[in-house]
């Protein structure tokens, strides 16, 4: 009885089984895994450093941002005059402001976070009591003793991160934020297993005349070391049809989602680059690991995909 199948066609068949035989033997490279991060501020609105950064490693990467926030910022009552017709409260009168504004920052930065793709929000509630440059101050007087330094380490411990994402503590920067930084800091240094990456970050312009500086403020009871090389995210790569759009649309968005802090929305397009040093913590591959995340973000940041393309909807 002669086969029904011309030649040509059962080659074509034998070629394909040896072929799905050969792709079954050879080894196959892993996928890379998604980056975590964990965002440590001390006030909402502080994410609006990373925010490029962030969008991106959530939306371009796939990767995961949580973030965690010390304080409700109700110390800032003061700027809140502009927010008061839209709230409905008379925010800038002190008890009121300070008693209403942290369920309004608290929901003014999940819509921010919303954005970004933050994934989970983590939310201490220590006081915001007032302006100040010292650090000292801040852990004294301000945060209650021994609440914070564990809260870090027990989230770092749970989240398997790869990097914490810090404001980078200028000698000029509230001391809430120099608090959160070198807190965070601390907590990785003395957590035990596989140190995530702490970067610190300030919001730049390109200009030549802007260049940070990133010797940091000097104080013996809070050292910090820092490595020269400076990783950049450039907020104005465009992309989208006739590259029309920039990640400067996102940070614009996340800024105009803090209503109650009229001054802040003063930062619309004042700065183009997030940029970031590591804040050593002891690992032996913080450069490696940190260039690598920024490579790829790069390499990605002027190609994101649609919803269309990732096939589903929105992800976070």
């Amino acid at each position: 009885m002669k086969n029904p199948l011309p030649i040509a066609v059962r080659t074509a068949l034998l070629l394909i089984v040896f072929c799905g035989l050969a792709l079954a033997q050879s080894p196959v490279a892993p996928a890379p895994v998604p980056v975590r991060v964990l965002i440590v501020v001390a006030h909402p609105d502080d994410e609006f450093c990373f925010a490029a950064t962030v969008y991106e490693i959530t939306h371009n990467l796939g990767g995961t941002v949580d973030q965690l926030v010390i304080t409700n910022g109700e110390g800032g009552y003061r700027y809140s005059l502009l927010a008061e017709s839209y709230y409905g409260v008379s925010l800038t009168d002190e008890a009121i402001g300070r008693a209403a504004l942290p369920e309004i920052r608290k929901r003014e930065l999940l819509d921010a976070g919303h954005v970004l793709g933050i994934a989970n929000h983590f939310f201490l509630d220590e006081r915001d009591l007032r302006y100040t440059q010292d650090i000292d101050e801040v852990l004294r007087e301000h945060w209650h003793k021994g609440v914070v330094l564990p809260e870090i380490e027990r989230r770092i411990a749970a989240g398997n991160y790869d990097f914490v994402f810090t404001l980078f503590p200028t000698p000029e920067t509230h001391g809430g934020h120099k608090a959160a930084t070198l807190t965070a800091l601390n907590a990785v240094q003395q957590f035990a297993g596989r140190k995530p990456i702490v970067l610190g970050c300030q919001a730049t312009r390109s200009a030549a005349e802007a260049q940070p500086s990133w010797k940091g403020f000097q104080s013996p009871q809070h050292p910090f070391s820092v490595l020269p090389q400076v990783f950049t995210t450039d907020r104005t790569v465009k992309f989208g049809f006739r590259n029309a759009l920039d990640y400067q649309i996102i940070v614009n968005w996340v800024i105009t989602a803090h209503k109650s802090q009229g001054a802040y929305q003063l930062d619309v397009n004042r700065a183009d680059r997030e940029q970031f040093v590591i804040l050593q913590n002891g690992s032996t591959d913080e450069s490696t690991r940190t260039e690598a995340l920024f490579r790829a973000l790069a390499e990605q940041a002027a190609h994101p995909k649609s919803l269309a393309a990732l096939g589903s909807g929105v992800r976070h």
